[in-house]
């Protein structure tokens, strides 16, 4: 399932819709899958080169992306879990500098958890001619909607990362959320992302605080213990 009729456009959005926009083109280039074989037989696919499947997946991801604060915490729970040391540094880098606060676009949390207006967004990568979605299902309910990224789509996203460095920003931060993310798919991406207390147990439709200040907590707890094990500062 997907996020079915989660939500109206809210009022006073917290992001342009062009920063939407070149935002979620980085998350889907990034992120798609190569098309099977019955796609690449769709007449209104040849242009697609990959396909980022469900709503839940590109939600998910983007709620990364916009919450350095839940993106630090994850890199967190995997230095807690693997520890290399190379995702308590990179969590470090989030926490000890305004991020958290200065890149922080709130989502709103509903039944298949966090949750952004996009067809703004999507309207203009379409129109474009960068994207394409398709709905799964039947007229009376959307069961799925695929997203898939066209040539032109990723000759654009190519000429950002080349010539835009005003999106450097997220250019790094997708290539980060990507690599926590792995093939995960979009129901899984929701279920650690249900495993904070404060994500969970916000109520639907209303916004997902930030956890911020209980992250740099985590952190300088783990660099006391990584310095009392000589391991020296992250």
């Amino acid at each position: 399932m997907d996020h079915n009729g989660a939500g109206t456009e809210p009022e006073g959005r917290p992001t342009s819709r062009e920063q939407d926009a070149v935002r979620i083109l980085l998350l889907i280039d990034g992120a798609c899958e190569p098309l099977s074989v019955p796609e690449q037989a769709e007449p209104a696919l040849q242009q697609a080169v990959g396909v980022v499947r469900t709503q839940v997946k590109l939600q998910k991801l983007d709620f990364w992306l916009r919450n350095p604060d839940f993106l630090a915490n994850e890199l967190l729970n995997g230095y807690e879990t693997t520890g290399e040391l190379q995702l308590l540094e990179q969590a470090a880098v989030i926490l000890d500098s305004e991020e958290p606060e200065v890149r922080r676009y709130p989502m709103l949390r509903h039944h298949f958890g966090a949750y952004g207006w996009l067809d703004d967004a999507l309207a203009v990568l379409r129109s474009a001619g960068l994207i394409i979605r398709q709905r799964r299902g039947t007229i009376e309910r959307v069961r799925q909607h695929d997203y898939y990224l066209l040539q032109h789509g990723r000759h654009v996203v190519r000429k950002i990362i080349r010539e835009a460095p005003a999106f450097a920003y997220y250019v790094e931060r997708v290539g980060l959320v990507l690599a926590l993310a792995g093939d995960r798919r979009g129901s899984e991406l929701k279920d650690m992302q249900y495993r904070i207390p404060e994500y969970a147990e916000t109520p639907r439709g209303q916004e997902i605080r930030s956890i911020s200040a209980k992250a740099r907590v985590r952190l300088a707890a783990l660099r006391q213990e990584l310095a009392a094990q000589g391991g020296g500062q992250a």
